[in-house]
């Protein structure tokens, strides 16, 4: 089966719309959706819409957590918070229903999807660097043979073991004896300052992970985010990938 994964879209229906295009011509059998479907971005209600619809699954990220009212965001920066108090305030109550009941992660046996670090999947820890990776590896030993997560907005895989390893291949051969997080990039907010947006296929028969990139009108979300009231920098950089 050929799992496409999508994840961070941040209300961004543009580069949602284009994942799903140019997935949908890779004998795709399912989508899912490693969280944060909203914040930052003008079309909050389209994107969850649109993922309710088409993915079999999704989990929680930070940013929905934040607008289902799940965790404290008083810590984030001004225009961060800004935009969640905007989103909770327009999105529909069907919505954030769904929101409310996400799970954290979801377990299909020797493969892990959720957020951020599955450590403790409530704190939304990073594992974007090296460093981070080979913590994870002391601070929980017992981990998934393969996790798939998003939160760090950058396309990359580590290779986990007694000597942590990056993986720096656009399709990673997924050995059986071997440990692997994969971070699959941001669909709506890329942060490797390429703005073309990301998503992932997971072939479990070929057991590989492929890397994808899609190139979306970034000027319409852009221009979308100025006209909604929301931080001119959340549209600048959309036109960057920073």
């Amino acid at each position: 089966m050929r799992t496409c994964i999508l994840t961070d879209i941040h209300a961004n229906i543009e580069a949602l719309e284009a994942c799903i295009q140019a997935s949908s011509k890779l004998s795709v059998d399912r989508y899912v959706c490693l969280g944060d479907t909203v914040g930052y971005g003008a079309d909050p209600d389209a994107c969850c819409d649109r993922v309710r619809s088409l993915c079999e699954f999704a989990v929680l990220g930070n940013h929905d957590a934040a607008v289902a009212g799940r965790m404290d965001y008083s810590y984030y920066y001004g225009a961060a918070r800004d935009a969640l108090d905007w989103t909770s305030k327009r999105i529909s109550a069907e919505n954030l229903a769904w929101l409310k009941g996400l799970a954290y992660t979801r377990d299909e046996g020797k493969v892990l999807y959720g957020h951020a670090s599955p450590r403790d999947p409530a704190a939304f820890e990073y594992v974007f660097a090296l460093e981070q990776a080979e913590d994870l590896v002391i601070r929980a030993p017992r981990l998934a043979h393969l996790t798939f997560i998003g939160h760090s907005h950058l396309q990359r895989a580590f290779l986990l073991g007694e000597k942590v390893q990056d993986v720096w291949e656009e399709q990673v051969q997924i050995e059986p004896d071997k440990t692997y997080i994969c971070s699959i990039g941001s669909c709506g907010q890329p942060r490797d300052y390429d703005p073309r947006s990301c998503f992932g296929i997971w072939d479990d028969a070929n057991e590989t992970v492929e890397y994808h990139r899609v190139e979306y009108d970034a000027e319409r979300t852009a221009q979308k985010i100025l006209v909604a009231g929301l931080s001119p920098h959340f549209a600048r950089r959309l036109l960057h990938g920073v």
